[in-house]
């Protein structure tokens, strides 16, 4: 063992049946446990493992992994309910290079992931020591181990040597191997909630006799609502409730349940939680609110002790839809209708808004989960649910929080290639700019970080309820459309004009028809349509008129969506004509979306029905019609882009970058910003170009830098430096434009005079020549991991606020967006006879930059400003990093909350 991995902290995790485990390092207190451990697998097991089946084996084994700490060697166990269930361990032998590898789990528990889980935590660890390979000799008989070594998605070779098969398992990640590790995560994750979401048998603990009880509540829907499985109640005050057979206890239950709802006071939270789990229930869902922190931990600490999972406390419950199990247990008003919604929640009240909205239009819900204060179970739980339950084409999330971002992004970018994946961006209000040294980290809020998480997943994001209702019902009605071009037709002038603005205000454009297409449409409709778009049919249209428009509208290559806006008129109730029938009479679902927008409508959102069961969307605002739309032709245009690729880069050399980092931390524990020859020299590593420049302590050193960097113009830049300078324009330490040696020495006097003792030297520059000003930057955020800012530089970057995000590390399309984002982008591609920027070398730029930011988890800020972008090349005129003591954490191994 080494000493950093005994300060590891153990891990939860699920087996492929989804059981839950601990995995945590070796300590030489497990020595007993781990002889006996051995000591109880088979001869065949052992000779296996150890190639023989000595006596002498087990307490080797033993004394191996419990011995005093070693450099390069790491030892993991995994436990349930204190049997230990598995070991994995690795040795370098205190040697570069590969180390060996060693895996072995208990008689009785091959096939449910031990050994796998076990290796996958291994890797992580091997990963953070510089480890870059394992390497393991195994019995060429032994077809499990060397399925599992192969299975694992890492690069694996082989080589043959008698009756031993030598295996050499490279420890590089790629999206292979994490989409192998997605893979076996999501398959446990999916069957460690089916206890949750499909129970045999459920009890309800504190249900009481009287009304007004939430227990008593969540009882009376789960009866009501149809539960077709065995239902009891735990009172001890009574023995039926609600005609519910009532037990005192958990314990004392006639069928273990498999989930326990626990509506309780606080105070006996814990207590529950622990009696259920020795009786070996597998899920809770606790509605309870207003734990404190100590009973917050023993409720956690009981649910992973005896491998329950968890929904809540503060919740408002979850129903199940499927006509095989109904179950109800919320205490929201009514029971929701089933459909093929999925809908997660942290909002209780939110919650109740949304199932009321989507039975409401008929949509419906497969399954609903009120997170509340979401312990265990989170939103990346029920994607996965969803994703493979059968029954759910539409996910709806509310997410107030994140605890592991960058697992959730990978989820739901895979879910949202299946289905939508709806969110309501929450917390807008509190995302104000963070009090920051940097212009990195004053232009990271907290809602430009969550918008970069919802756009690289493909994940719908809206305003409000309301919004997300709109975009569910087009989404779940219509075919998406294959751009943003929108037909509009109306029977009322005014209402094509809003529907106009509405349209141009939301991203969407109105093309012009052709010459054809109008002379088509002019012989359809009554005298007197304008043939514009919108297209004004006139109150005198008739419901065949219109059908027979919208129907060529549908044909027509020209467009990509038809948005009808129609007020009644006394001219078709006159004629009893019923223009909606235009919309709804056409069977089937339509080769492209229809919407329609009815300005009397009462409800903000209907889908009306039309033939062989479709519906089409009517919306009573123009604008909510609109931003419809154009969600849908975002999906469209994200599912029609390939998933994107972290390209490769040359001249990068990570190994040296980390040992800069541990050496500036050695010396500074407490982190800071890298001095400007550090900074360059972390820069290098990363091939990021910068201004020729020099650093200079002294008056005569300053014009000596000066005389090796003037350009052709002879003019130099020379700035001052001390520790923790950061905005050095408005320290006025810059000193620009300057000609000569009698410059520069006045220069270096000026600022020598006015910082003192304060400056440690200064930076002489070449002038920059001319260019557009760029920012670039990096703030490594805690939750979110790193993230990527681009936009425009120079001293106006905060006021002008005109910068785009996304979460490292960037693919080729991830660095497309940022540069294409921010208002300034018509600057990067020529604008009045200028050419483009090198546009190449900016890709690289970020790329280099993304790249520096996921290698080390010690970056806190990087701040490059300007960037001076050129139809010749980009460099960095100006550039701080600032370093903070973090250990490195892999955001992708399999764990629990």
């Amino acid at each position: 063992m080494t000493d950093d991995l005994l300060e590891r902290p153990p891990a939860h995790a699920l087996l492929a049946d989804g059981t839950t485990v601990c995995i945590r390092p070796v300590t030489p207190g497990d020595h007993v446990r781990l002889k006996g451990f051995y000591e109880e697998m088979s001869p065949e097991n052992l000779r296996l493992r150890f190639f023989s089946a000595s006596p002498r084996s087990a307490g080797l084994a033993a004394d191996r992994a419990c011995a005093p700490a070693r450099p390069g060697y790491r030892a993991l166990l995994a436990e349930a309910r204190g049997r230990v269930l598995g070991l994995a361990e690795y040795d370098t032998g205190g040697k570069e290079g590969p180390a060996e590898i060693s895996v072995a789990v208990a008689d009785g528990l091959h096939h449910r992931g031990v050994g796998t889980l076990l290796i996958e935590h291994l890797v992580s660890a091997a990963r953070a020591d510089g480890v870059r390979a394992f390497t393991a000799d195994a019995l060429s008989e032994n077809r499990e181990v060397l399925r599992l070594f192969a299975d694992l998605g890492l690069r694996t070779t082989r080589r043959f040597e008698g009756t031993e098969t030598c295996c050499t398992i490279h420890l590089d990640e790629d999206d292979t191997y994490l989409s192998a590790v997605e893979a076996r995560g999501s398959a446990a994750d999916v069957a460690s909630l089916r206890p949750l979401l499909c129970p045999e048998t459920v009890a309800v603990v504190g249900a009481g006799r009287k009304p007004g009880s939430v227990g008593r509540a969540i009882l009376h829907h789960i009866r009501t609502g149809g539960f077709t499985r065995r239902l009891f109640a735990v009172n001890p005050g009574a023995t039926s409730v609600l005609g519910v057979p009532c037990h005192p206890s958990v314990s004392a239950l006639p069928r273990t349940p498999d989930l326990v709802v626990v509506a309780v006071p606080a105070p006996a939270v814990p207590g529950i939680a622990e009696e259920c789990g020795k009786a070996g229930v597998r899920a809770l869902l606790v509605v309870t609110a207003g734990l404190d922190a100590e009973q917050a931990r023993d409720l956690l600490a009981a649910c992973r002790t005896h491998g329950m999972r968890l929904v809540g406390p503060n919740c408002l419950g979850l129903s199940q839809t499927d006509p095989r199990l109904r179950l109800d247990a919320t205490f929201a008003d009514g029971h929701p209708r089933p459909g093929s919604a999925g809908v997660a929640v942290q909002s209780g009240g939110i919650g109740i808004a949304l199932l009321d909205g989507l039975s409401r239009l008929g949509i419906g819900v497969s399954s609903f989960v009120s997170l509340g204060d979401k312990y265990d179970v989170s939103g990346n739980d029920m994607l996965q649910w969803w994703e493979t339950d059968g029954r759910t084409d539409l996910a709806l999330l509310h997410l107030e929080s994140f605890g592991n971002p960058r697992a959730f992004s990978r989820t739901a970018r895979r879910v949202a290639r299946r289905m939508p994946v709806l969110t309501v961006d929450a917390g807008r209000s509190a995302a104000g700019r963070r009090a920051a040294a940097s212009h990195t980290a004053a232009a990271a809020t907290p809602t430009m970080t969550r918008r970069a998480l919802f756009t690289q997943a493909g994940i719908t994001a809206t305003r409000s309820v309301g919004e997300l209702l709109e975009a569910a019902a087009l989404m779940h009605s219509q075919t998406l459309p294959e751009g943003n071009r929108v037909a509009i037709v109306t029977n009322a002038g005014g209402a094509g004009v809003l529907a106009a603005d509405a349209c141009a205000e939301a991203g969407l454009t109105l093309p012009p028809f052709t010459p054809a297409m109008t002379d088509e449409l002019l012989g359809v409709l009554p005298e007197g349509a304008a043939m514009g778009n919108p297209v004004d049919a006139t109150a005198a249209v008739t419901e065949e008129q219109l059908t027979d428009c919208v129907d060529r509208l549908m044909r027509y290559p020209g467009v990509d969506a038809v948005l009808v806006a129609l007020v009644p008129t006394a001219l078709a109730t006159a004629t009893g004509d019923d223009l909606l029938r235009a919309l709804t009479g056409t069977p089937g679902r339509r080769p492209k979306p229809l919407l329609a927008v009815r300005l009397e409508q009462d409800l903000p959102v209907r889908l009306l029905p039309a033939g062989e069961g479709g519906t089409v969307p009517a919306y009573a605002e123009p604008q909510a019609a609109a931003r419809a739309l154009a969600h849908a032709a975002e999906r469209a245009a994200w599912l029609a882009r390939p998933a994107g690729t972290v390209p490769e880069l040359d001249d990068v050399d990570t190994g040296r970058a980390r040992t800069l980092a541990d050496t500036y931390l050695a010396a500074h524990p407490d982190g800071g910003w890298l001095d400007p020859r550090v900074c360059a020299d972390l820069l290098a590593c990363y091939g990021i170009p910068q201004i020729p420049w020099a650093w200079a302590e002294t008056e005569d050193d300053a014009v000596r830098a000066a005389e090796r960097l003037r350009g052709a113009d002879g003019r130099v830049v020379m700035k001052a430096h001390w520790p923790g300078l950061v905005h050095k324009s408005e320290e006025r330490a810059v000193r620009l434009d300057l000609r000569g040696e009698r410059q520069v020495r006045d220069a270096f006097r000026d600022l020598e005079s006015r910082f003192g003792d304060l400056m440690t030297g200064v930076v002489v520059q070449s002038l920059a020549g001319r260019g557009t000003e760029l920012f670039a930057g990096v703030v490594q955020d805690e939750v979110f991991g790193p993230l990527v800012l681009f936009g425009l530089g120079g001293t106006a970057t905060e006021v002008l606020a005109d910068h785009a995000a996304r979460l490292a590390p960037l693919t080729d399309h991830d660095v497309h967006d940022l540069i294409t984002s921010p208002r300034c982008a018509p600057l990067l591609f020529g604008t009045r006879g200028d050419g483009p920027v090198d546009l190449e070398a900016l890709e690289q730029l970020l790329l280099r930059l993304s790249r520096m930011a996921a290698d080390l988890p010690q970056l806190a800020e990087a701040d490059f400003n300007p960037v001076l972008a050129a139809p010749g090349g980009v460099t960095v005129l100006d550039a701080r990093v600032r370093l903070l003591p973090r250990r490195p954490q892999d955001p992708y191994l399999r764990r629990l909350r």
